[in-house]
């Protein structure tokens, strides 16, 4: 019979840290520490196969399962002390998810299950304290009536607020025994009156609701978009941990925590976290109280007058380093810890890798490198390539003015400005606007995580540094303020009372994350420094790879950014750009309009000193790199005017007839420009654009090169060649324009001309195109298009549909189609090379600054990948980890 459940505690366990994609990352982290002889209560976890066969069968359980469930339980009890729905001799126990992939708070979780109207009365006489028992009760029934039963949380929010305020009081824990018992009734009777049946009483049936809650969870909206964000497959499942129930809310000697065995907003080698006294877990990350610090340095640097766990409670704190440390050196990596102390003893309910800013990750990997914890090579491969853009984003230049207008924790890094929304989907409704947010709640829970993801930043009323909002913020690499409680915000009315002023929806504000500040307006901001561990990071990831890393740029603007940020050459210069400015957009339409080639010539004439400069510029500012120019591309109409008044407008400042460039617009009309008139097609039809393109790169190449003295080598690329004899026309010209040049400047210039392979036919027939080219470039975003038969113009709607279906995994035009477009490129590179050995090959499309397809680019043999500026380090970081076989 198939294995569905393993066991974990009092000293070994089933599992191992080895099995996460069966245990998930939870339930073999328990099972490792369990090993490891750390005190972790008890318990165990139901496969993820399990969850898998539970969606494949109509929500059904395995057979089988049943069984080992109960023989697990009766283990539990035989290590914990007690029998699961035994009055007499009570277990209790927690019911958690536990992905194979970090989660935070997108899956549920029901703790204190087991309890009734029994078993509550003998959990007050086995801890000799009525009022814990209670309000042990009412966090059961109220998070099992919200996980497992579907009853809105908000509703029994109400009645304890009500409650509160009858009784004059301000915290939950200020709630007596009796005071408990009557929330309970009223918990009771609103569930009965909402479902029209009691609370259920069953422990067994109260455990496999709980069972079947936590798997559907893993479907819920929350836990869709968050792995829709993170790339995290669907057809992993979710395995379920349940584990003997430890207390922190047992008085003034019990405690809950979560620690860092390191800071993850900076990576400082020191424990870092947070506690509350006489509270469970759910109270620390939800927000409700505010936590305090676990070391007295911490409390002393946050200004805080509430005692630290390292003076509170001096023996669990010590025991809890010795364990953060033995756990870190254990696995080798800044540690995420759940803690409980139960009447001053500690138990360790999770450990996990934590999540951390890239700023942290950064200065961790190159820490325990120097620590000799890790290796260069695996501080290279501990960074996500993706979140270095977080290292990118603005902070707020120190000489601008500060209006601050609120003050909280400095959750996560980085500045952002924005418009105030009140609610997730208006932050995902302006981000579709193309409208920059700030998300502004009291707290956040993981039913907003749609808004997080769209908005520019995160600030919260309420919250902790290890709250939702931080948390979450952190691993999205988005600047956070928490815990900002001099703020008022009034969801209903849509109003935020900062500093004696009232704000509302559409008011920009400014968050500092590292500051945690609130600023009123927009504040001017500045790019960070890329150097220390960034530095460190990038010189072994160079060192590691093997693949060059280029940039697409068509500007000295966008030319300069990306030599800062280590490109090795443009492996992209789209002409066209240079084309859309003042007195050139007029050069090109009279080109355009012109009736004869004498006429074209004429105006190409006006545009080829202005290539020129700008080819200069380029090849100046990339002081002896390769630079690859594609010629002329986009259908002649993109050029053009459209409508009556433009053109009537163009056409008196060209001095001609409106009527005659309104016809020339017409006559160059096409119903699908993307197969059309383009690329190369127009330098067959109109080969002096081609010359003029080909002087003017030849010019710019001489003149660059007596100016600094370094050889440059033009790399002239032909967009959408699909055929050999096209190819071979217009590198006729090129190579008659070529050595005219070099006759007239008396200067040698080497250089190459190669092709975009952006079509399937062009990757079909690349043996017999490799006999005319230098290189091929493969123009993805293109081969993506015309391989799909889709416009990644207009499909972005669609494809969110196709993924949310589960039809296709991942957006082709955002990470590489491997079996389709990859299998194209492949075959191209494969085929090229068996023509010519020596054969360049690099990729220029948006895939290039993709870490997945970089891997892919790796694998088969690419020379090069180009991509946008401000990809340029996550490409070198992703091609060195390529290099390296990571993933």
């Amino acid at each position: 019979m198939a294995k569905w459940v393993y066991g974990f505690g009092g000293g070994s366990a089933d599992g191992s840290a080895e099995d996460r994609a069966l245990l998930g990352g939870k339930g073999a982290n328990l099972a490792e520490m369990s090993s490891l002889g750390l005190p972790v209560p008890p318990g165990f976890t139901i496969t993820t196969e399990a969850c898998t066969w539970f969606f494949a069968n109509g929500n059904a359980y395995p057979e089988g399962l049943a069984a080992q469930v109960d023989a697990a339980l009766a283990r539990i009890g035989e290590i914990a002390g007690g029998r699961f729905g035994d009055a007499g001799d009570l277990l209790l126990v927690s019911v958690r998810s536990g992905s194979r992939a970090s989660m935070p708070g997108m899956m549920d979780t029901v703790l204190n299950l087991g309890l009734n109207d029994e078993t509550v009365a003998a959990l007050a006489a086995g801890s000799a304290d009525e009022r814990f028992a209670q309000d042990s009760y009412r966090r059961f029934i109220q998070m099992y009536s919200n996980v497992v039963l579907g009853l809105d949380h908000e509703m029994f929010e109400e009645i304890l607020e009500d409650a509160r305020a009858d009784r004059g009081y301000e915290q939950d824990t200020e709630m007596s025994a009796d005071d408990w018992k009557g929330v309970i009734s009223l918990y009771k009777g609103r569930i009965e009156e909402e479902l029209g049946r009691p609370f259920p009483q069953d422990p067994k049936e109260q455990l496999w609701g709980a069972i079947g809650a936590v798997f559907s969870s893993w479907m819920n909206p929350r836990a869709v978009t968050y792995r829709r964000i993170h790339n995290i497959s669907a057809s992993w499942g979710t395995a379920v941990n349940v584990q003997a129930m430890v207390f922190g809310n047992m008085g003034e000697t019990s405690a809950t925590g979560v620690a860092f065995t390191r800071n993850p907003s900076t990576g400082e080698k020191a424990l870092y976290g947070e506690f509350l006294v006489n509270a469970q877990g759910e109270d620390v990350v939800a927000g409700i109280r505010t936590p305090q610090n676990i070391t007295e340095k911490a409390r002393i640097e946050a200004g805080s007058d509430k005692p630290s766990l390292e003076k509170l409670m001096p023996q669990a704190f010590r025991e809890l380093v010795s364990i953060a440390d033995r756990l870190e050196g254990h696995y080798r990596d800044m540690q995420d810890l759940e803690f409980t102390v139960e009447k001053g003893k500690l138990w360790m309910l999770q450990t996990r890798s934590g999540k951390r800013t890239a700023k942290a990750a950064l200065r961790i990997a190159v820490d325990m490198a120097g620590e000799g914890l890790i290796s260069r090579e695996e501080a290279v491969c501990r960074i996500d390539p993706a979140s270095l853009d977080q290292l990118l984003h603005p902070t707020i230049d120190p000489k601008a003015e500060r209006q601050v207008i609120g003050r909280g924790l400095p959750a996560s890094p980085g500045a952002a400005t924005g418009e105030i929304v009140f609610s997730p989907d208006e932050a995902e409704e302006m981000k579709r606007q193309g409208r920059a947010v700030i998300l502004v709640r009291v707290e956040t829970s993981p039913e907003d995580i749609h808004g997080m993801h769209a908005a520019e930043g995160i600030l919260t009323t309420r919250g902790g540094m290890t709250s939702h909002a931080a948390v979450v913020a952190r691993g999205m690499g988005k600047p956070c303020v928490s815990g900002a409680g001099s703020l008022r915000v009034d969801q209903k009315n849509g109003t935020l009372l900062a500093a004696g002023k009232t704000l509302r929806k559409g008011d920009v504000i400014t968050i500092d994350g590292g500051a945690g500040q609130v600023l009123e307006g927009a504040v001017a901001m500045l790019r960070p420094e890329l150097s220390g561990d960034f530095a460190a990071i990038m010189e072994w990831a160079d060192g590691a790879r093997r693949m060059k890393v280029r940039t697409n740029a068509d500007t000295p603007a966008d030319a300069r950014v990306a030599r800062s940020f280590g490109a090795e050459g443009i492996g992209l210069c789209r002409t066209e750009h240079m084309f859309f400015e003042g007195e050139r957009i007029l050069a090109m339409r009279e080109m355009i309009v012109a009736d004869t080639e004498e006429g074209r010539r004429a105006a190409l004439a006006k545009l080829l000193p202005m290539q020129r400069g700008d080819f200069a510029e380029l090849f100046e500012i990339m002081a002896g790199l390769p630079v690859t120019i594609r010629l002329l591309d986009p259908p002649l109409h993109e050029f053009l005017p459209h409508g009556e008044e433009e053109i009537a407008e163009v056409a008196a400042a060209m001095g001609i007839s409106a009527e005659k460039l309104g016809q020339r617009t017409e006559a160059l009309h096409e119903f699908n420009p993307m197969l059309g008139h383009r690329g190369c097609r127009l330098a067959i039809s109109y080969p002096e654009i081609a010359e003029m393109q080909a002087r003017a790169i030849f010019e710019a190449a001489a003149e660059a090169a007596k100016k600094t003295g370094d050889p440059v080598v033009p790399e002239i690329m032909v967009p959408l060649v699909g055929l050999k004899s096209e190819l071979d026309f217009v590198k006729a010209r090129i190579d008659q324009v070529a050595k005219t040049v070099m006759e007239e400047t008396g200067t040698h210039i080497d250089y190459l001309v190669g092709t975009m392979i952006e079509l399937p036919r062009a990757a079909l027939r690349a043996r017999e195109i490799a006999q005319a080219a230098d290189f091929f470039s493969f123009g993805t975003n293109d081969l993506t298009q015309t391989t799909f038969g889709i416009s990644r113009d207009d499909a972005a709607n669609f494809l969110e549909t196709y993924r949310l279906r589960g039809v296709i995994e991942q957006d082709p035009f955002v990470s590489l189609d491997l079996e389709g477009v990859g299998e194209l490129v492949e075959m191209a590179a494969t085929r090229g090379r068996e023509t010519r050995p020596d054969l360049k090959l690099g990729i220029c499309g948006e895939h290039g600054g993709d870490p997945a397809s970089i891997a892919f680019c790796e694998k088969t043999g690419l020379d090069y990948v180009s991509c946008s500026p401000f990809r340029v380090p996550i490409a070198r970081l992703a091609a060195a980890q390529a290099a390296l076989g990571k993933g």
